[in-house]
């Protein structure tokens, strides 16, 4: 959490980071917030089966992300990223990983959906933290892509 913080400061922000009971799912962290399914940002992470590199989805929490098109996004063709190394590119356990704040760069794509709303919700470096962020700013300090991969 101290990361993503760290991030969204050096972005300029001031953040906002609003500790959840436990949101296994993008519904619950939507309950956990007040706000539409869909303004949950999901970090959904693929295998780069040739770069061997983690692939960043930031999903609207209503959609599923379609593989085929996800490997249209990414450039390759995608697998399955185990925790390991989830965990060393992101520095994030599954569950709570974070759009920013990473110990490696990452590649990123961006649901378009997210960008219909004034604000979303991400995880914030733990599987009971969120932030609040325009879309528009997460899309530009994420580095992500808008992409229609769902």
């Amino acid at each position: 959490m101290k990361r993503v913080r760290a991030a969204l400061e050096a972005a300029g922000l001031d953040p906002v980071i609003q500790e959840t009971s436990l949101a296994r799912t993008a519904q619950d962290a939507a309950d956990a917030v007040g706000c539409a399914l869909d303004q949950i940002a999901k970090s959904i992470i693929f295998l780069g089966e040739e770069s061997g590199q983690a692939i960043l989805f930031l999903t609207a929490g209503g959609n599923r992300v379609d593989e085929t098109r996800a490997a249209l996004a990414a450039g390759e063709p995608l697998g399955k990223a185990d925790a390991a190394l989830i965990r060393r590119q992101t520095g994030f356990a599954i569950g709570g990983v974070a759009p920013v704040g990473h110990l490696v760069p990452i590649r990123a794509f961006l649901d378009p959906r997210l960008l219909e709303f004034d604000d979303i919700w991400a995880a914030a470096g733990t599987p009971h933290h969120v932030f609040r962020i325009a879309p528009v700013i997460l899309k530009q300090i994420s580095n992500a892509q808008a992409f229609d991969f769902t």
